[in-house]
């Protein structure tokens, strides 16, 4: 709750700088700008502009801060970077301001331009910078006394993991970390570290433990001889979204990027899945939310028309509902058009092949222009899925697939996809092997993932739906 509440104090700081920066500009406009102008002094007066002004400007600063990334992780931002960050994004706000709302403006002299745009700028960026430093300050000062701080597991029982337990605990100032418990790497029955911490389970229950403990900072402390264990025990952390940490002992072992992510205090590197720029990130989810809504919208007609033909076509309901595994292990239930006869799974979960009887005659026609999947924009909608992104699979299956190659946790970083890379080059996969193929595709496509990578696979997609080469 205290984290909410701070994650609202900042937001709202921003939004009345925004407010605040409008209105001296407002008075700087009516009393430099127009005088200069008409060459005469004018009353400043707050009329229906201003106030409708006063609403949206700020919407528009908090738009431009969202989609940049500056209200994710608050309590672990440096004030320095957020000085940059701030700078770069009033300075792009302000140009586009500009050239929107003020380039209009009638002026004595092309030099009042310059005084316009300048002054919007210094007011929006430091209203907004100095609020931000007082907000990050007080955060920054209730970590260190302890007041908040991220829910932590210690994953080691170990003189290591003892020892960097007792030095974080007994840091003059804190870095945050607030130890819930700690993992056994074997089983000793009375580790020194079960004197401070109390033992939660072992290594192989890290996923079930992060969950049920609502897990924020994970901490692995091992020895060298345990180093056969790490990339294993990272997989299934990266399951969880959870931050991983490693003492900087342990860097020439860890793959992938890493960064030290503090300065004074107990040195740990943290092992930063950052796929794309936040931005990106942002800009994708709204390019999904923006999209289905159409698709949905536009296309209810051509909906009713696919309902009532599977729906008079075979016995049973026109949806078809399943259990997936998505973004950080997460369940959900995707939808579908129904494609297969009753009971398709009587004896088990299995995968379709080319030549199957369970399929409906109608299944057949929207398998191979994957109208099928059109039903799976609800799941976009909600937020479970994108359009783009690794096929979602059954529990069943995955565990079959991590037998044979364990990094596909990895695809697990992301939300999963209505079309992936995977799917344009294989279709379905008729079995484990095949999906194993397929995954190296997406595996590709997560660690090169961009907005320009998303537009080309939805492009083959659209492509091989209207030569209907979907298999």
């Amino acid at each position: 709750m205290k984290k909410r509440l701070e994650g609202f104090i900042y937001i709202a700081s921003d939004y009345a700088a925004s407010a605040m920066a409008w209105t001296l500009f407002y008075i700087y406009r009516v009393k430099v700008i127009e005088p200069a102008k008409y060459g005469y002094s004018i009353p400043v007066n707050f009329d229906k502009n201003y106030y409708i002004a006063i609403i949206i400007i700020p919407l528009f600063w908090l738009a431009i801060f969202w989609l940049f990334g500056s209200y994710k992780n608050i309590y672990r931002k440096s004030r320095v970077k957020e000085l940059g960050l701030t700078f770069t994004l009033t300075f792009l706000g302000t140009i586009l301001l500009f050239f929107i709302l003020l380039l209009d403006d009638v002026v004595d002299s092309y030099q009042a331009y310059r005084y316009t745009f300048l002054t919007l700028f210094f007011l929006q960026f430091t209203l907004t910078y100095v609020l931000r430093l007082t907000n990050l300050t007080r955060i920054k000062r209730n970590l260190k006394n302890r007041v908040i701080g991220f829910s932590t597991l210690l994953i080691g029982n170990n003189k290591k993991a003892l020892d960097l337990y007792q030095e974080l605990e007994h840091e003059k100032y804190s870095q945050g970390y607030k130890f819930i418990g700690f993992v056994s790497i074997n089983n000793e029955a009375a580790p020194p570290l079960a004197n401070y911490l109390p033992r939660l389970g072992q290594y192989k229950d890290i996923k079930e433990i992060i969950q049920r403990n609502d897990i924020e900072d994970v901490i692995l402390a091992v020895e060298s001889a345990e180093h056969h264990l790490i990339n294993d025990i990272i997989n299934t952390i990266e399951e969880t979204g959870a931050s991983i940490k490693i003492v900087p002992d342990m860097y020439d072992i860890v793959t992938g990027t890493v960064k030290m992510n503090y300065i004074f205090g107990t040195a740990l590197i943290e092992v930063t899945p950052e796929i794309m720029p936040l931005w990106q990130i942002n800009l994708k989810r709204i390019f999904d939310f923006t999209i289905s809504i159409l698709i949905l919208a536009i296309g209810s007609p051509f909906y009713i028309a696919l309902m009532l033909a599977v729906k008079f076509t075979s016995k049973g309901p026109i949806f078809y509902s399943q259990e997936r595994i998505g973004k950080n292990g997460h369940a959900f239930n995707i939808f579908k058009f129904r494609t297969m006869y009753l009971d398709a799974e009587k004896a088990g979960p299995q995968l379709s092949s080319k030549d199957d009887p369970r399929i409906t005659k109608v299944g057949w026609f929207l398998r191979r222009y994957r109208i099928d999947e059109f039903p799976q924009f609800w799941n976009v909608l909600i937020g479970d899925m994108s359009i783009v992104g690794p096929r979602p699979e059954r529990q069943f299956f995955i565990d079959q697939i991590k037998a044979i190659a364990p990094h596909y946790t990895h695809l697990l970083k992301v939300r999963p996809g209505i079309t992936s890379w995977g799917q344009i080059k294989f279709g379905y996969a008729e079995n484990v092997q095949q999906m194993v193929e397929r995954m190296k595709f997406d595996l590709l496509y997560v660690e090169n993932m961009s907005l320009s990578m998303d537009l080309k696979i939805v492009f083959y997609t659209v492509l091989i739906m209207v030569q209907g080469r979907g298999k």
